[in-house]
């Protein structure tokens, strides 16, 4: 039988072998990639899957629980773990059950949606982090003088940075490129090997939109802001000084942070995009997608739990005690009083003058700018329900 397919049917055949070799990443496994490759993937995204939506489940209960961290500088922190909860509903679980088959067996438009979803989300959070060191750029450095960050300020900043990741993450929906399976072949993104010149100059448009410009906002508002606190700090006491030490330190761990989280997506998105045709092994191609998704496990840890506000708060829902032990002991000294109440950075920035100039004084002396630390607090809770 096979003797007279090859006598009678050989063009046939032939074409058959040149069909057989090419690979629907829908239909089963990439052949040459060992499944124990996949499982571990799997089970690295189920654990970066789990954690990410504990924690960021865990800041938008605790903010829903306490009133008292409804201000308007923490609402770009809870926006932010709503985009890294919604990177992880979508992408990880769907990353964790299409590495469990090998393959992305949901389709190609489960693919289309998966890719825009993580995508888009992903551009959230990445743009919250800039509009995060805005606003405390803004509450520290006062550049509008005596305007200070409200409500619909915050709102404001929501709102652009929604509208604005929707703006650059959609048109792959509509045909200015296009969201595809990843050479690994289980999860979706922007289709980065592209030569076609419309689709090449997306990639260029997204990268500066979406990593170079919010990049630029991080390292001039954080610069801004540190140079701020240097020359305030000037001169002061060095117990005046720990609040601006820890800010330093803080930005610096943001900023590391960041990098860490989106620079070998960008690395890797740039090569890809200027050498189309460069061949990667898939699971090398795979790790700058899990590095920016790993950023929604540590997100939290920098931006709230490291926060003392909101610690105190999640010390106590969990202990079902407050802190008025602390409070007492603590009760004759109003700057620590105040940054419970108000945060860390609505603190620090009530010792700073208008005029930029700090004169030596002790931390509890009064301040000439409205400040947040002359706000009552409550004597019985730091953070009253």
């Amino acid at each position: 039988m096979d003797t007279l397919s090859l006598s009678v049917n050989a063009v046939s055949y032939t074409v058959a072998t040149e069909l057989s070799t090419t690979h629907d990443p829908f239909n089963g496994p990439i052949k040459n990639i060992a499944q124990w490759n996949f499982t571990i993937l799997a089970v690295l995204m189920f654990t970066v899957t789990s954690l990410s939506l504990s924690e960021n489940f865990l800041v938008m209960f605790v903010t829903f629980k306490f009133k008292q961290l409804r201000q308007p500088l923490n609402y770009i922190i809870v926006n932010l773990a709503i985009a890294d909860f919604l990177v992880s509903l979508t992408g990880g679980v769907i990353s964790f059950l299409t590495n469990a088959r090998g393959y992305f067996f949901l389709g190609r438009w489960a693919c289309v949606l998966e890719g825009f979803a993580v995508t888009f989300f992903g551009i959230v959070a990445l743009w919250s982090l800039a509009v995060l060191s805005f606003e405390r750029f803004f509450v520290i450095c006062r550049p509008l003088g005596n305007i200070r960050l409200q409500a619909k300020h915050a709102i404001l900043g929501l709102i652009f940075v929604w509208t604005f990741s929707f703006v650059w993450t959609f048109p792959p929906v509509l045909g200015w490129n296009r969201y595809t399976i990843s050479k690994i072949g289980t999860t979706c993104e922007p289709d980065w090997y592209t030569t076609n010149v419309m689709n090449h100059s997306y990639i260029i448009t997204f990268f500066t939109t979406c990593f170079i410009l919010p990049l630029g906002v991080i390292f001039f508002c954080y610069g801004k802001l540190l140079r701020k606190l240097r020359k305030v700090s000037h001169g002061r006491l060095a117990t005046a000084r720990k609040p601006e030490r820890q800010v330093t330190r803080m930005v610096v761990v943001m900023i590391v942070a960041f990098m860490v989280g989106w620079t070998p997506y960008a690395v890797f998105s740039i090569l890809v995009t200027a050498h189309p045709t460069i061949e990667l092994d898939p699971r090398l191609a795979s790790i700058p997608a899990f590095f920016s998704k790993t950023a929604a496990v540590y997100n939290p840890i920098i931006y709230v739990f490291m926060n003392k506000q909101f610690r105190k708060c999640l010390i106590q829902l969990f202990t079902g005690m407050g802190t008025d032990s602390n409070l007492n002991q603590t009760s004759e000294r109003p700057g620590i009083t105040a940054e419970s109440q108000t945060g860390e950075m609505s603190a620090i920035a009530a010792r700073i003058p208008m005029g930029g100039n700090a004169s030596p004084r002790v931390d509890n002396s009064p301040t000439n700018c409205g400040s947040f630390a002359q706000l009552p607090i409550p004597e019985n809770k730091v953070c009253p329900m």
